[in-house]
């Protein structure tokens, strides 16, 4: 099925949407995306269902073609004192911040959201495959994340993070029992199925 371009028409409508929320390390990154009218994109998608090389190409075209979008991490401290949930939230009400120009209602990816202001908002599950805006910020918070990924994995090569991006890859499991925990690791997260046993 086709993207849409809006949940409601003429207003300014914000799409957001979270990346590396379910990852052993590093931050939980949102985007924020104010995209024009008739944007599209035959790419566009649920940054999920593509590849990454897919992803690097649209994401210069998403931020020379949207009317204003922002980017927000929010690291793995701040994860541990308030909770993943809590802050992918706050991340997505940080992207929000950035832009340029204020919305008039925002649509969320994911059944869960606290008010930004006092501006309405809607949740819509899978968002990101139906909604362009949401999709677009889908985008740019997995290749932000990503790429942040990438320059973290050369202090800590063993860990491979360049490739699994923090996620609980049977590989990050095994270094995370053979070379430890990092700074980088979360450590209010279940790190290993073991963990019970370990003294963290």
């Amino acid at each position: 099925m086709p993207l849409k371009n809006f949940y409601i028409p003429n207003v300014v409508e914000a799409g957001t949407d979270e990346a590396g929320r379910g990852c052993l390390c590093g931050p939980v990154v949102a985007a924020a995306v104010i995209l024009p009218d008739n944007f599209s994109h035959p790419l566009l998608n649920d940054s999920k269902q593509l590849t990454e090389k897919q992803r690097d190409l649209l994401r210069p075209i998403i931020e020379e073609s949207a009317i204003s979008f922002g980017v927000s991490y929010v690291f793995e401290e701040t994860i541990d004192q308030i909770n993943i949930l809590q802050s992918s939230i706050l991340a997505m009400h940080l992207a929000i911040d950035k832009l340029k120009i204020v919305p008039q209602h925002i649509i969320v990816d994911g059944n869960k959201f606290k008010p930004y202001k006092q501006i309405p908002h809607t949740t819509i599950v899978k968002g990101d495959a139906k909604f362009m805006s949401i999709a677009a910020a889908s985008v740019l918070a997995k290749t932000y994340r990503d790429a942040y990924m990438e320059k973290i994995a050369a202090e800590f090569p063993d860990y491979q993070w360049q490739k699994n991006k923090g996620y609980p890859t049977i590989q990050h499991r095994n270094a995370i029992r053979n070379f430890g925990v990092t700074k980088y690791h979360r450590k209010s997260f279940r790190l290993l199925p073991e963990q019970l046993k370990l003294d963290l």
